[in-house]
């Protein structure tokens, strides 16, 4: 079996690096008492983000949304574009100080350890755009994978002389049955 055709990969903002030290660190300087923690986790977090990010992909193929993440537990997610209900778009206020944008992943029959959605991904480039690509192609998959937009107009379909012919049989038939029900 071939690869399916990568339609989109996500480029992730070079800013979500800043979201996820300070994040974290700006939590942690609230209380004084874990103040010397916010320091240390800014001193660490720096290597393990960059090691993050660059394992971090996010795609879109013809029938797939495949998600790759992690450091030591490297996490795979292959969802089918018609199983994903929705891309739900979030930004909290330290995202919206940093122009950041996440989404999060829902799906039918959906099985999150959390029971909240199946994948968060925060920080990729435009994610509207991204989010919109992602919903336009499981519509397309919906529709059909040869579906493409309707090149015959609307009336040129009803002059179709079989077409009229089957329907009006179908709705004989129906009628037939109707009688025959005592309907």
């Amino acid at each position: 079996m071939s690869e399916p055709a990568v339609l989109l990969e996500a480029d992730f903002d070079p800013k979500v690096k800043a979201y996820w030290i300070w994040q974290p660190v700006l939590i942690l300087a609230i209380f004084i008492v874990t103040l010397p923690l916010a320091v240390i986790y800014a001193l660490i977090a720096n290597f393990v983000i960059d090691r993050y990010l660059e394992n971090l992909r996010c795609t879109l193929t013809e029938r797939t949304l495949d998600i790759k993440k992690g450091i030591l537990n490297r996490v795979e997610s292959t969802i089918p574009l018609e199983k994903i209900t929705d891309l739900q778009l979030f930004q909290g206020p330290i995202m919206r100080f940093f122009g950041l944008h996440g989404f999060k992943v829902e799906t039918a029959g959906q099985s999150s350890p959390t029971g909240g959605s199946l994948v968060n991904i925060v920080g990729i480039v435009d994610t509207k755009a991204f989010r919109k690509a992602v919903l336009e192609q499981r519509d397309r998959m919906a529709l059909g994978a040869a579906a493409a937009p309707a090149t015959r107009p609307a009336d040129a379909a009803s002059e179709d002389g079989s077409t009229i012919e089957l329907l009006t049989e179908i709705r004989d038939s129906l009628q037939r049955i109707e009688q025959s029900l005592g309907r």
